[in-house]
Protein backbone atom coordinates (compact mmCIF):
# COMPACT_ATOMS: atom_id res chain seq x y z
CA UNK A 1 0.00 0.00 0.00
CA UNK A 2 3.19 2.15 0.75
CA UNK A 3 3.78 1.93 -2.83
CA UNK A 4 0.15 3.28 -4.40
CA UNK A 5 1.03 6.03 -1.70
CA UNK A 6 3.70 6.96 -3.24
CA UNK A 7 3.01 6.51 -6.42
CA UNK A 8 -0.08 9.11 -5.91
CA UNK A 9 2.37 11.30 -4.36
CA UNK A 10 4.06 11.58 -7.34
CA UNK A 11 1.55 11.68 -9.57
CA UNK A 12 -0.05 14.94 -7.93
CA UNK A 13 3.14 16.76 -8.00
CA UNK A 14 3.68 15.65 -12.30
CA UNK A 15 0.15 16.56 -12.45
CA UNK A 16 0.67 20.17 -10.40
CA UNK A 17 3.70 20.96 -12.48
CA UNK A 18 1.95 20.15 -15.69
CA UNK A 19 -1.28 21.07 -15.43
CA UNK A 20 -3.43 24.26 -14.96
CA UNK A 21 -6.70 23.79 -13.22
CA UNK A 22 -9.58 23.54 -13.77
CA UNK A 23 -8.99 21.38 -16.77
CA UNK A 24 -10.03 17.77 -18.92
CA UNK A 25 -8.74 15.31 -17.52
CA UNK A 26 -8.11 11.50 -19.80
CA UNK A 27 -8.73 8.84 -17.77
CA UNK A 28 -8.09 5.43 -19.53
CA UNK A 29 -8.73 1.94 -18.09
CA UNK A 30 -9.49 -1.43 -19.23
CA UNK A 31 -11.69 -3.68 -17.35
CA UNK A 32 -13.07 -7.54 -17.77
CA UNK A 33 -16.11 -7.35 -20.15
CA UNK A 34 -17.68 -10.33 -18.25
CA UNK A 35 -19.06 -9.09 -15.15
CA UNK A 36 -20.22 -5.51 -14.65
CA UNK A 37 -17.32 -3.55 -14.12
CA UNK A 38 -18.08 -1.38 -17.32
CA UNK A 39 -21.12 -0.02 -15.49
CA UNK A 40 -19.32 0.03 -11.66
CA UNK A 41 -16.44 2.89 -14.00
CA UNK A 42 -19.50 4.65 -15.93
CA UNK A 43 -21.16 5.02 -12.35
CA UNK A 44 -18.31 6.49 -11.02
CA UNK A 45 -17.96 9.34 -13.73
CA UNK A 46 -21.40 10.16 -14.17
CA UNK A 47 -21.69 12.73 -11.58
CA UNK A 48 -18.93 15.00 -12.82
CA UNK A 49 -20.38 15.39 -16.31
CA UNK A 50 -17.87 12.94 -17.88
CA UNK A 51 -17.73 11.76 -21.96
CA UNK A 52 -17.48 8.32 -21.59
CA UNK A 53 -16.63 5.62 -24.37
CA UNK A 54 -15.90 2.46 -24.75
CA UNK A 55 -14.44 -0.54 -27.13
CA UNK A 56 -14.35 -3.56 -26.62
CA UNK A 57 -11.12 -5.95 -27.68
CA UNK A 58 -10.57 -8.33 -30.61
CA UNK A 59 -11.70 -11.40 -28.38
CA UNK A 60 -14.20 -9.40 -26.06
CA UNK A 61 -12.81 -10.24 -23.14
CA UNK A 62 -11.78 -6.88 -22.56
CA UNK A 63 -13.25 -3.24 -22.43
CA UNK A 64 -11.25 0.00 -22.96
CA UNK A 65 -12.88 2.69 -21.40
CA UNK A 66 -12.04 6.62 -21.95
CA UNK A 67 -13.43 9.15 -19.76
CA UNK A 68 -12.89 13.08 -20.61
CA UNK A 69 -13.73 14.75 -17.12
CA UNK A 70 -13.43 18.78 -16.18
CA UNK A 71 -11.60 18.67 -12.88
CA UNK A 72 -10.65 21.50 -10.52
CA UNK A 73 -7.01 19.69 -8.47
CA UNK A 74 -4.93 17.43 -8.62
CA UNK A 75 -6.39 15.93 -5.67
CA UNK A 76 -9.46 15.68 -7.34
CA UNK A 77 -7.45 13.43 -10.13
CA UNK A 78 -6.63 11.20 -7.62
CA UNK A 79 -9.56 10.54 -6.02
CA UNK A 80 -11.29 9.30 -9.02
CA UNK A 81 -8.17 6.72 -9.39
CA UNK A 82 -8.88 5.69 -5.59
CA UNK A 83 -12.43 4.97 -6.15
CA UNK A 84 -11.84 3.18 -9.64
CA UNK A 85 -9.42 0.94 -7.71
CA UNK A 86 -11.93 -0.52 -6.32
CA UNK A 87 -13.63 -2.06 -8.84
CA UNK A 88 -12.65 -5.61 -9.76
CA UNK A 89 -10.47 -6.41 -12.42
CA UNK A 90 -9.24 -2.89 -13.31
CA UNK A 91 -6.41 -1.76 -14.97
CA UNK A 92 -5.33 1.90 -14.84
CA UNK A 93 -3.51 3.03 -18.08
Amino acid sequence: MQDREAFYTNLKQKLEETTEFPSTYLYKFIVPTTKDQIKQVQDLFTEGGAVINTRKSRSGKYTSVSIHLNVKSADEVISYYKNAEQIEGIISL
